[in-house]
């Protein structure tokens, strides 16, 4: 198979398949007389493993300990409960920071009123209000399926 079945069969873009390939997540495939990629059917079945894995919002880190684990179908499937579990409490930890935000957004729109310019909006006045006032949840800064191994 060529990049662009592979993409189409797995949903994955194109530029996206390269990416995997050059950080280790998936194995290069072999060249043609003429350099194209030729796929095999088990980069069908890791791209698709690494979908699913992103889908559930893992990290890059992640799914590489994942496919390495997998890499040893004999091993004790406790490393991948315990990886399972730290993702998990990443995932509750999210879900609190979200409730927090939430609540933020809330309060921050009660400051807005109707016939109001732009001058008057309270809420570009809380935007810009002093940042040590702030609570701390709002000086947080999550950065998506960044997140490592604790």
């Amino acid at each position: 198979m060529k990049i662009g079945e592979i993409s189409s069969m797995t949903g994955i873009p194109v530029e996206t398949i390269r990416y995997y390939e050059k950080i280790g997540l998936l194995s290069e495939p072999e060249r043609e007389a003429s350099s194209y990629r030729r796929y095999q059917h088990h980069h069908v079945e890791r791209l698709l493993f690494i979908k699913r894995c992103r889908n559930l919002d893992m990290a890059q880190d992640e799914i590489r300990d994942l496919v390495k684990l997998a890499e040893q179908p004999g091993a004790d499937c406790g490393e991948v409960d315990a990886l399972l579990a730290r993702h998990l409490h990443h995932v509750r930890e999210r879900l609190q920071e979200l409730n927090h935000l939430e609540k933020t957004l809330e309060q921050l729109q009660k400051a807005c009123s109707e016939n109001r310019t732009v001058s008057e909006c309270g809420i570009l006045d809380e935007l810009t209000a002093d940042l040590d006032n702030e609570p701390a949840i709002a000086r947080h800064n999550h950065i998506p399926r960044s997140h490592g191994k604790r």
